[in-house]
């Protein structure tokens, strides 16, 4: 495995317990913010899980389809914790650096697929 894969896995492992940490933060008396943290939650864990397994993906195609599930989960995780930023269920200030990270993350995970399918 090389160095800057084992990097993307760590990133994405560390993002994903920086979701864990904002999803016990909300107050459960509220009926909407813990409903959309959980569906942060599961969305951006998929995206380090969805990683690890395109890394023992055998045909490219495989690959291709793991990481393209990857960005599509990424892509949800920022769809969701826009819509805890926007209702105000979070200080903007504690979301900013995920939603940061998570067009980061979409931003390399794009690399990826497109260098995968030979686009770059």
């Amino acid at each position: 495995m090389m160095k800057d894969e084992k990097d993307l896995r760590a990133r994405t492992k560390k993002f994903a317990r920086r979701i864990i940490r904002l999803y016990v933060a909300p107050p459960k008396n509220d009926t909407v913010a813990p409903v959309l943290g959980k569906q942060a939650l599961r969305s951006d864990t998929s995206v380090g899980a969805n990683y690890r397994e395109a890394g023992r993906a055998r045909p490219k195609q495989e690959f291709v389809s793991k990481i393209g599930d990857c960005l599509k989960e990424a892509d949800e995780t920022s769809y969701w914790l826009e819509l805890l930023q926007d209702e105000n269920f979070v200080p903007a200030g504690r979301l900013e650096p995920l939603l940061n990270e998570t067009n980061e993350l979409i931003a390399i995970l794009t690399t990826i697929a497109k260098r995968a399918k030979g686009l770059e």
